[in-house]
């Protein structure tokens, strides 16, 4: 059973910085696949970025070039480096490890709890 528990959620003004974390537990994280999605009120889950386990990234058009998702296999986290933020970004962020080494659309493994990230203008 993995266990995923996000952190580093918070309030910041617009412009601002956040890094979230995820830290993972229960099988071989470096084997794969983690993304970041996140949901605001009122919306669809969407997706914000990926990394396979070859670190090869993906990140949605709204947060190329503000947003960068890493992953330290030794300590089993992957993170999110949020930078620039805009009052868009509120939104709960969520943790997904995928099913495989890649991350193929809605091959969903697990879920962690969400973080709430609100950016203030």
């Amino acid at each position: 059973q993995v266990q995923l528990v996000e952190s580093g959620g918070g309030l910041v003004q617009a412009g601002g910085s956040l890094r979230l974390s995820c830290a993972a537990s229960g099988r071989t994280f470096s084997s794969y696949a983690m993304g970041w999605f996140r949901q605001a009120p009122g919306k669809q889950r969407e997706l914000v970025a990926s990394i396979t386990s070859g670190e090869r990234t993906d990140y949605a058009d709204s947060v190329k070039g503000r947003f960068t998702i890493s992953r330290d296999n030794a300590k089993n986290t992957v993170y999110l480096q949020m930078n620039s933020l805009k009052p868009e970004d509120t939104a709960v962020y969520y943790c997904l490890q995928y099913s495989g080494s890649y991350a193929i659309p809605h091959s969903f493994g697990s879920w962690g709890q969400g973080t709430r990230v609100t950016v203030s203008s």
